[in-house]
């Protein structure tokens, strides 16, 4: 019974057969049997993973090489007495592991969520009785008995069905409840097309039906994508995987430079140890850039808080980064590119074809034909059609605070929406056409038909249903100039054009009569109606979603729909976002049999892939990355959540996602709209541009202090800068003037660039370039105010102060050149367009001004006041580097314009 090959086709055994295989019939287990076969299955639960404890989880997030040295660097700044070095450093070291142990612990709530999908309490029958148990006690053979409320406590073969529809959006994607029976369907029918299935987790919308337990615990569907998500490992995103390389490659030459140089010093100079020791120490500390993981850290949370500000929740830090790298949106279409509420596009009526305007349940828009505004009340047969259409119908339209709301199906809701906007309420033509008598509709029948009294007191009876029942039904159409005899092949045309376009079809009758007994029954909707019209019905992509996915596509973002409904719904909703225009949608079942190298080809063409499976969403998004795509997954439901796990980021749905793909994902949109992932995207660019200006603007300064050191070192000079000194040029002014670049809006243009190559480093050849430019100006200007000030017969501890203020000055005017890479910024935009960098600057000269003057501080860090013409001289070796870096700018800006247009040329 726990065979996985037989588990895979229940739906394709007839009812009768799974009851002999389970060794159960119609009345159940009994009680002796059920303990067996529990003890034998184990409960009907998920067992959670195993986890790594808190202690081990925080310990592996100083497992990076750039930890390693700033912890050494702090061991030995602590034996040699050096408290303050040693402080900085450990605060620094700490707060990125908190951080990083806060991150990891959310992630682990995904598997959470889904147990907390089944079930608490299952009907059953025991023992030939009527029960109600805790649902862990259900084994594979028990009878479950379902009905309108209830949630599916393990996965069941239906037997015996009433009128059952089942809300699988959760589990298949699938837009619309499913109408359940007990007939079996083949072998290889996607999950979403097994009707007589109901499956662990789903909702019952309508019903009642009764069903063997054939699978619970891990081996249901809920429990299979379960153990999908706990053997999935989130991939580090680009930018920590470039991060990481960068430290490891820095702290890798700044451990082989330090070496060097002990060596050099103590063979070649003649240096004793110990000094040269705290010499390389002094090199080291000028080198490691301290503050890279706490402006990293801070620059990704003020991203956070602006797309909060925007609908988008990041739940995982770096993913504000990842987005602006992104090359491939994966979406699913229900309620993410559409709106989530179904809505009549088309009526056909005997001799026209009628578009309506407005979309979802609002009840505005209009309607046109042939291009021409039309007034309902004009048409006869088209008021006719209308009222079918409310009055065959037992949903309610109602409105909650700025939005339209529906009760009921969501077809029939658009039903009501459609007649409202011809100006028929709902409940206003219920009290002028009275209903007498319904007959619900089932699947079995596939139509609903009601009997009304009309103002004059004349009988009526409407139909609404499948467009081919309801033919067999007429020998009549209605129009403009009445009845008249019916064209079957008209309506089988019209059906079949819009059923092209993606639509769902219904079709809506009626005939004037009383029922034959006085009680509407089946006998009396036989034959003698007259077709009254087809209405096609769509969920519409959203306007805004339309314009997003241009956004991306401009951006060079590939979107890709994936979703679990209809290939001919999934291809015209595409056609209308044009994604996936001229090109086939590719299903499930078509999936299911290509190969890895199949698939990669095929996903690398197509775009609107349909009838997916959890399974199949998963190796999409795996063939992606392993094309070398950058990849962003969007989804709402259960089946959603091992795709969403394993993209680069997950997005998930905030108003009608499910908790599960919630605690998957790396961000959650709280207005379930496509058009918020674009301006993620936007956002994360604009984050990843301002750290790597900040990285440019570091560098430098570490740069020129680790040449400053140097240069004392191999000349024998006594050293401009102490250990201390250059920590509080590393953590304190630069740090202070760094985090303004957080604050930098994003470049204009910005959407309009191709996504960066996901293998793309770091530093570029010309951010190299840039580094070694800016550092040797820097080291110029300090160590040559340095020898200056010697020479002039100061003390070491003034000359140092002014090395210090140097290298600090020389760092606020280069965060002005900083603001654009390459642009300039001699102008209003360029000097005040980021009211941060005037507070940072301000700040960081209050800072070197207490550094300089305040006894305290020249006691801790060994500085000295100095004289006005000593901050002349250092004013303008800053205004000097300014001057040389926008200079540097300009030549930059005319060789990439030449070499454009000597590629153009070519």
């Amino acid at each position: 019974m726990s065979d996985t090959k037989q588990q895979a086709s229940w739906h394709a055994s007839p009812p009768e057969v799974v009851g002999r295989q389970l060794a159960s019939d119609s009345s159940g287990l009994s009680s002796e049997e059920a303990a067996r076969r529990l003890e034998r299955y184990g409960p009907n639960r998920l067992a959670p993973p195993r986890r790594r404890g808190p202690l081990l989880r925080f310990a592996l997030q100083f497992h990076n090489l750039l930890i390693y040295v700033m912890l050494a660097a702090a061991l030995i700044t602590a034996v040699l007495g050096h408290w303050l070095d040693t402080a900085v450093l450990l605060a620094a070291v700490l707060i990125n592991g908190i951080i990083g142990f806060i991150q990891e612990g959310r992630a682990e709530s995904a598997l959470d969520s889904i147990r907390s999908l089944l079930s608490s309490r299952a009907t059953v029958l025991r023992d030939g009785r009527r029960q109600e148990l805790d649902a862990a006690e259900l084994v594979p053979g028990d009878v479950v008995l379902l009905t309108s409320g209830d949630r599916v406590p393990a996965d069941l073969r239906l037997f015996q069905v009433n009128d059952l529809r089942v809300d699988e959006a959760a589990l298949t994607g699938e837009s619309v409840p499913v109408d359940k029976s007990a007939e079996t369907v083949g072998r290889d029918a996607p999950l979403g097309d097994r009707f007589g299935m109901a499956y662990s987790g789903t909702l019952v919308v309508y019903g009642q039906a009764r069903g063997w337990v054939v699978a619970t615990g891990a081996t249901t569907e809920l429990g299979r994508i379960n153990h999908m998500l706990s053997g999935i490992d989130q991939l580090r995103t680009p930018l920590m995987r470039q991060v990481d390389h960068f430290a490891r490659m820095l702290a890798l030459a700044i451990l082989g430079f330090c070496l060097v140089t002990f060596l050099f010093g103590t063979l070649m100079r003649g240096y004793a140890a110990a000094d040269m020791f705290m010499m390389v120490v002094a090199l080291a500390a000028s080198a490691i850039p301290e503050g890279l993981p706490a402006i990293l850290t801070v620059t990704l949370a003020l991203g956070v808080q602006r797309m909060a500000r925007r609908h988008a929740i990041v739940r995982h830090l770096p993913a504000v980064e990842t987005l602006g790298s992104v090359t491939v949106i994966c979406s699913d279409k229900t309620g993410t590119l559409t709106r989530n509420e179904m809505t009549v596009q088309r009526v056909i009526c005997s001799d026209q074809v009628i578009e309506v305007d407005g979309a979802g349940y609002e009840p505005h828009g209009g309607f046109r034909m042939d291009g021409q505004t039309l007034e309902p009340a004009a048409r006869s047969e088209l008021v006719m059609a209308l009222r079918a259409a409310v009055l065959c119908n037992d949903a309610r339209l109602f409105q909650q605070q700025d939005s339209w709301q529906i009760e009921g199906d969501p077809t029939e809701g658009a039903l009501l929406a459609l007649g409202a906007k011809a100006g028929y309420e709902h409940q206003q033509l219920q009290q002028q056409w009275p209903r007498l008598g319904c007959i619900p509709f089932e699947s079995q029948h596939r139509f609903m038909a009601t009997w009304h009294r009309d103002p004059d007191g004349s009988p009526w009876i409407f139909v609404k249903g499948a467009p081919e029942r309801i033919l067999e039904m007429c020998d009549a159409q209605l129009a403009a100039d009445g009845r008249q005899p019916l064209d079957p092949d008209y309506w089988r045309r019209m059906s079949n054009d819009l059923a092209a376009r993606g639509l769902r079809l219904l079709a809506m009758a009626g005939r004037q009569g009383e029922p034959a007994g006085g009680q509407l029954g089946l006998a009396d909707v036989q034959g003698g109606f007259a077709m009254l019209a087809l209405v096609g019905i769509m969920d519409p992509p959203r306007e805004e979603a339309i314009q997003a996915v241009a956004d991306c596509q401009g951006a060079g973002i590939r979107v890709k729909m994936i979703t679990g409904d209809h290939a001919e719904t999934a291809r015209a909703v595409g056609a209308l976002l044009n994604i996936g225009v001229g090109k086939p949608a590719v299903t499930g079942a078509e999936l299911a049999l290509m190969d890895e190298t199949e698939l990669r080809r095929v996903v690398r063409e197509v775009d609107v892939f349909a009838r997916a499976s959890p399974e199949q969403k998963l190796r999409l998004v795996q063939a992606l990355q392993e094309l070398g795509e950058v990849v962003a997954m969007t989804g709402d439901g259960v089946n959603d959540a091992p795709a969403l796990k394993r993209a680069d980021v997950g997005i998930a749905m905030g108003r009608k996602g499910t908790e599960v793909a919630r605690e998957a994902a790396d961000m959650v949109l709280t207005d379930d709209n496509f058009s918020t992932i674009a301006r993620a995207v936007r956002e994360g660019r604009g984050v990843y541009d301002n750290l790597r200006k900040f990285i440019l603007f570091m560098l430098p300064t570490n740069g020129g202090e680790s040449l400053v050191v140097l240069a004392a070192i191999l000349f024998g000079l006594t050293l401009p800068m102490t250990p201390a000194q250059v920590l509080w040029i590393n953590m304190v002014t630069a740090g202070a003037l760094g985090l303004a670049l957080a604050f930098e809006p994003a470049e204009p243009g910005i959407m309009r660039r191709l996504p960066r190559p996901p293998g793309q480093a770091l530093l570029s050849p010309f951010f190299i370039w840039r580094v070694l430019f800016i550092s040797v100006l820097m080291m110029a200007g300090a160590l040559g105010l340095f020898l200056w000030e010697l020479e002039q017969g100061v003390d070491v501890a003034t000359a140092r102060t002014v090395a210090v203020n140097m290298v600090v000055v020389a760092e606020m005017f280069y965060l002005f050149n900083s603001r654009h890479v390459l642009g300039p910024v001699l102008g209003r935009e360029g000097l005040l367009g980021n009211p941060h960098v005037l507070l940072a600057v301000t700040a960081c000269v209050l800072l070197q001004l207490l550094y300089t003057y305040l006894p305290a501080l020249q006691t801790l860090f060994g500085s000295a006041a100095l004289t006005g013409a000593q901050w002349l001289r250092i004013l303008g070796a800053g205004l000097l580097i300014f001057v040389a870096a926008e200079l540097e700018k300009a030549v930059m800006r005319g060789l990439r314009r030449s070499g454009r247009r000597a590629g153009q040329g070519a």
